[in-house]
């Protein structure tokens, strides 16, 4: 059963560009929830070891920031990946009371899954659905939307949009 969009219909009386930007995050919001159940990781959990994956080691209170969600929640989403034995909690470097979040082999192995169970769905869609000169059109739209997320800002409070993290909602 399809959800309704919270966005006012798209018609003559709303600005083009309003148009557009409800058009692309319907777009966007359907391709993130069609590939959702073919994902081996939850969002959050994939979250948490995709930032830890491009950013290098970081602290709950980092994590937390970054995803801008309470530490006490961040806290139980490291205490489960940690148990699972994707991270490896040790000393800070500077400050004696706080430990630095590193990914195990184990965890960088589920983020290395994870994304590549995603990148085969996107490539077989692609491939099924695009004929070649449709898939250049999408290849060149995407720096457009690598300068959209630019101007938005940085969604994981680091990184250049341009290295395509995942997309998730799960916060």
């Amino acid at each position: 059963m399809a959800h309704p969009s919270p966005e006012p219909p798209a018609g003559p009386e709303q600005p083009a560009a309003e148009r557009l930007a409800a058009e692309l995050r319907t777009s966007i919001s359907a391709l993130v929830r069609a590939g959702r159940p073919h994902d081996r990781l939850a969002p959050i959990p994939a979250t948490v070891l995709d930032l830890l994956d491009r950013q290098g080691p970081m602290t709950t209170a980092e994590l937390a920031a970054s995803r801008g969600v309470r530490h006490q929640t961040m806290a139980a989403t490291v205490k489960e990946l940690t148990e699972a034995g994707h991270l490896t909690a040790g000393p800070h470097p500077d400050d004696a009371r706080k430990k630095v979040l590193t990914l195990t082999a184990r965890g960088r192995g589920a983020i290395e899954a994870d994304r590549g169970q995603r990148v085969g769905l996107l490539a077989r869609a692609l491939t099924a659905s695009l004929d070649a000169s449709e898939q250049l059109l999408l290849a060149r739209a995407l720096p457009l939307l690598d300068r959209i997320a630019a101007e938005l800002g940085p969604a994981d409070g680091g990184g250049a949009p341009a290295d395509r993290g995942p997309i998730s909602g799960g916060w």
